[in-house]
């Protein structure tokens, strides 16, 4: 299996399977594309019916083609796609490209044929991209490897993005808005089935090209989310970001399982998080994209999270104003220096704050616009200027002066358009060329922005990392059953024990011996409830009494606990009667599953009825150090009732840190055979921490592969 895909992207020569003449035809269309838009390599028509397409000798089967051939298209009815491999194998031929559909996308009648194109695949060693995809370009080299109406375009421009699809259609629609835009596409790829190349190893090979500088991706689903955490780093590594649009944010991940945790741990919000620690950048449209790449693509980033509006529009100075603090910004006062330059040079009327309003009257003073301009860039409050263009007859002149202007600064400039393309062409182009910003609409403007400061901060977050602190607890061999479900309590608080996670103080008693006690090794009050591992929602089933004065109130809580328990689920196995000690606090929750895509995963969030009905949860990847267990404590909405909130004590922010960090080396140690652990709730004291109730949840010992638990 090899990871250099160089010949795949500048193929010396191309096959494809299935020529046609016929340019309406699968087969045709990427003859007509490879014959007549700039490509250089050698085309091979392979089809037993012809002599000759396009003028080109066509060969009966793709084990006669001549070196070198790097690429083949197929195009060609499923059935025949297994056989076409092994040909290609035969000629030596590395790479192919599977344009043909009709394997697992069909569900059960696909498979046989799935299975056929896997051993195929894994005979000749042949990497291929698709099946059931709509091809790739390569517009350095002017290879239009695919078929469709964004491929028949002749007048596509390469570029300095890339693009790795898993919508071919709507992805290559992606490229034909952004090259009406002025951008344009070194490497565009649709991955479609990904039944041997994922969009994930070419994401990463692309990554690595020092031609491409962003990397965009349209993303359904993934199956590997370390690789896709890995990426995030590389990229930051690289300062190249990756914008990433991501659909299908449903529950698909979700699975019928008994915790807490599982319930707020769904698909999208381990996606969301894995975009939110990488060198990723999320956007959701079209425009979107298009503002993002424009902004990246003028290759500055701010040393600083402020923003300096410049505006002739009162009302486009607010509205961009809001727009910018929406998206994270600050929009710090230009110096006292700074201004007092500018007055020299504004209308008395004019607004010297920030926004910096120097109104409508000024747009025919272009260059003393400039020269405020000037000032702001040189002023070091400002790390990112917005201002707004200037229109009419002196748009040309201001144009070219504020170029000469940006050659004298790494401060990144984006400017709002205010008035329509038509009428400024000439300016657009100009700045196009030269690689300047310009944004329709205030709002989007605010949001490349706010695109632009997130991805330098991260690069700054990422630059000034300290290196990962030793784990916080020794790794425990634990004495798990062999068979899986959930455990009771007593287990589960036995197993966050050898962990060094705190739990309350607890007796396990027969009713019975809970009817002949004089005594209890603790004071009350006392927390008393069934330890039943097939009841693991307790309270729902009338199994927890909590604040049991003395041992009289004991006794009857006992009986009446277990009587609930056996109307609840009369096949249920009771061990016993759990009397614990009561515990006090901030109530918060911690979890973690095993997903079937991210691995181990460790959940966060504020207690109680609110974990739920507001969602303020946070997510991080485990195992993960003491360091990041405290960036996620500081993630939810909810962190200042923990460090201190009006007057009110802090609590004991460490001791959660430690925790978070011990529950998420716990999972990663024992990720074989722990699908789940729940601590809900957890108080968290001025001094101190407890679990005062916790599941955890086993697969079977001979069950516990990756695929049998997905």
């Amino acid at each position: 299996m090899t990871s250099d895909f160089s010949r795949l992207l500048e193929p010396r020569g191309v096959a494809v399977i299935g020529a046609s003449e016929d340019a309406r035809k699968i087969g045709g269309q990427p003859m007509r594309f490879l014959t007549e838009f700039g490509y250089t390599g050698a085309v091979y028509p392979v089809n037993p019916r012809y002599e000759t397409v396009r003028g080109l000798r066509c060969y009966a089967s793709a084990a006669d083609l001549p070196s070198p051939c790097d690429v083949a298209l197929i195009a060609v009815p499923a059935a025949a796609v297994p056989a076409a491999i092994r040909d290609l194998g035969r000629a030596g031929v590395p790479h192919a490209i599977v344009l043909s559909a009709g394997f697992r996308e069909l569900g059960e009648r696909g498979l046989a044929l799935q299975a056929e194109l896997d051993s195929a695949l894994a005979d000749t060693g042949i990497r291929i991209i698709g099946p059931n995809c709509q091809g790739v370009m390569n517009l350095r080299a002017r290879a239009y490897l695919g078929f469709g109406h964004s491929f028949a375009n002749p007048n596509l421009k390469a570029g300095p993005v890339s693009m790795v699809t898993q919508s071919g259609g709507f992805g290559y629609s992606v490229v034909s808005a952004a090259q009406r835009e002025g951008i344009g596409f070194s490497y565009v790829f649709s991955t479609g089935n990904e039944a041997n190349i994922s969009s994930l190893e070419m994401m990463s090979y692309l990554i690595e090209r020092p031609e491409v500088e962003v990397l965009v991706t349209y993303m359904e689903g993934l199956t590997d989310g370390r690789a896709l955490l890995a990426l995030g780093e590389r990229a930051l590594q690289l300062g190249k970001p990756i914008l990433v649009w991501k659909v299908g944010n449903t529950a698909a991940g979700r699975r019928a399982v008994a915790s807490h945790t599982a319930n707020l741990t769904a698909g999208a919000e381990l996606y969301r998080a894995a975009f939110e620690r990488g060198g990723f950048v999320q956007i959701r449209d079209i425009d979107d994209l298009i503002d993002t790449l424009h902004a990246f693509l003028g290759g500055r980033l701010p040393k600083g999270n402020g923003v300096t509006i410049l505006t002739t529009s009162g009302g486009a100075g607010v509205l961009m104003a809001d727009r910018c603090e929406e998206a994270g910004l600050e929009l710090p006062l230009p110096s006292q220096g700074s201004i007092d330059s500018i007055r020299s040079v504004a209308p008395d009327f004019a607004s010297l704050g920030n926004p910096l309003d120097v109104t409508a009257h000024f747009s025919p003073a272009w260059k003393e616009y400039n020269q405020i301009i000037r000032t702001l860039l040189a002023d070091p409050t400002v790390d990112m200027l917005m201002p707004r263009s200037i229109g009419g007859a002196n748009a040309d002149a201001w144009c070219a002066e504020l170029l000469e202007i940006l050659k004298d600064t790494d401060k990144p400039v984006i400017i709002s358009q205010n008035e329509p393309p038509e009428r400024i062409q000439a300016m657009i182009d100009r700045l196009r060329a030269a690689r300047v910003p310009l944004i329709p609409t205030p709002a989007r403007c605010a949001a490349a922005a706010g695109a632009l400061s997130n991805f330098a901060s991260r690069l700054r977050a990422h630059a000034s990392k300290a290196a990962q602190q030793p784990r916080c607890v020794p790794l425990a061999d634990l004495d798990l059953p062999a068979e899986g479900g959930t455990l009771g309590e007593h287990r589960s608080k036995a197993i966050l024990a050898a962990y060094g996670i705190p739990v309350t103080r607890e007796v396990l008693l027969s009713a019975e011996e809970i009817g002949r006690l004089s005594a209890l090794p603790f004071e009350p009050p006392w927390a008393v409830k069934v330890e039943s591992p097939d009841i693991p929602h307790k309270t729902e089933a009338g199994c927890v009494r909590l604040g049991v004065p003395g041992l009289l109130a004991l006794k009857a809580a006992a009986r009446e606990v277990e009587d609930n328990a056996r109307r609840y689920r009369p096949d249920a196995r009771i061990d016993g009667i759990l009397v614990t000690e009561m515990a006090s606090g901030t109530e918060v929750i911690v979890g973690a599953v095993v997903d079937p895509v991210f691995g181990p995963v460790v959940m966060f969030g504020l207690g109680g009825v609110f974990t739920e009905l507001l969602g303020d949860v946070t997510h991080e990847f485990a195992p993960f150090d003491l360091a990041t267990a405290h960036a996620m404590i500081r993630r939810i909405r909810s962190a200042p009732l923990l460090s201190g909130y009006r007057g009110r004590p802090p609590l004991d922010v460490d001791a959660l840190a430690r925790v978070l960090s011990s529950v998420s080396w716990l999972i990663a140690d024992h990720g074989d055979r722990i699908a789940e652990i729940d601590l809900n709730p957890l108080f968290v004291g001025e001094r101190g921490i407890v679990a005062a109730d916790a599941l955890v949840a086993l697969v079977p010992a001979l069950a516990s592969t990756p695929e049998n638990r997905v």
